[in-house]
């Protein structure tokens, strides 16, 4: 009876954070790899911004991709605290809370 509710609280949560964390992963993955191909880009003395290459075209996409991937990282230095995200959290930043609720 207990993991009928627990599952049941975790579709709740899910539906108020559930898009916004898999957009959130999408753009760090993305981030982070321009970055790292960035830097072997440099040691290579090349350029291997696969964001400025695909769209260098367009300077205002480009800087929103940008500052999308910033926002990003900056709110997941703040974590989100619905209890969905606190289950999920394995770095324990959130002591005292159940798992198994």
């Amino acid at each position: 009876m207990k993991i009928g509710l627990s599952k049941s609280k975790y579709m709740h949560n899910a539906k108020c954070c559930g898009w916004g964390h898999k957009l959130a992963k999408i753009l760090l993955v993305i981030g982070g790899l321009n970055w790292g191909l960035v830097g072997v880009g440099m040691l290579l003395s090349s350029n291997w911004n696969v964001i400025n290459l695909l769209l260098g075209s367009i300077p205002t996409l480009e800087a929103i991709v940008y500052i999308l991937v910033g926002v990003v990282a900056i709110m997941k230095l703040f974590n989100c605290k619905c209890k969905t995200c606190a289950v999920g959290n394995s770095s324990g930043a959130n002591p005292g809370t159940d798992q198994n609720m």
